[in-house]
């Protein structure tokens, strides 16, 4: 998670929503990690764990990700719980919970939603203080 808080704050510097994400592999070896790009590339896929799925992908030379964990400082929208699902990622921890677009369990519940063909473990709330602060720090810059 100390990476992932990391990345997230070099997406703030970038005025980009400060979340940041890795995968790491059974060995405990980061494979992957990415950072909120939307604003910066003005892409809107450019999500932490999208980077960071993608990255550990590649390094990989798989699409399926067993064994790896996604750590990421705010809970996965519904796209990024997804591709949770899609990648066979089997552990996902999470900083803050996201009451607006979670889909690891606050709104939706993607990765272990029992009609899927694939569940992950969630594993919420890691240095979730760390992550909510520098949520609402970013954040009160720009709201009235």
């Amino acid at each position: 998670m100390d990476r992932a808080l990391a990345l997230a704050g070099e997406a703030a510097a970038d005025g980009d929503i400060p979340v940041g994400a890795v995968v790491v592999d059974a060995n405990g070896e980061v494979v992957g990690e990415g950072r909120n790009t939307r604003e910066r590339d003005g892409d809107p896929t450019g999500h932490a764990e999208m980077l960071a799925l993608r990255a550990a992908a590649a390094a990989k030379g798989e699409w399926r990700l067993p064994g790896c964990t996604l750590v990421v400082t705010l809970e996965p929208c519904p796209m990024c719980a997804g591709a949770v699902v899609l990648t066979r990622v089997p552990r996902v921890v999470l900083g803050a919970w996201d009451p607006k677009m979670g889909a690891c369990g606050s709104v939706w519940d993607i990765p272990r939603d029992r009609r899927s063909v694939h569940r992950a473990e969630v594993v919420g709330g890691v240095r979730g203080e760390e992550s909510t602060r520098l949520l609402q720090d970013f954040f009160a810059g720009r709201r009235p």
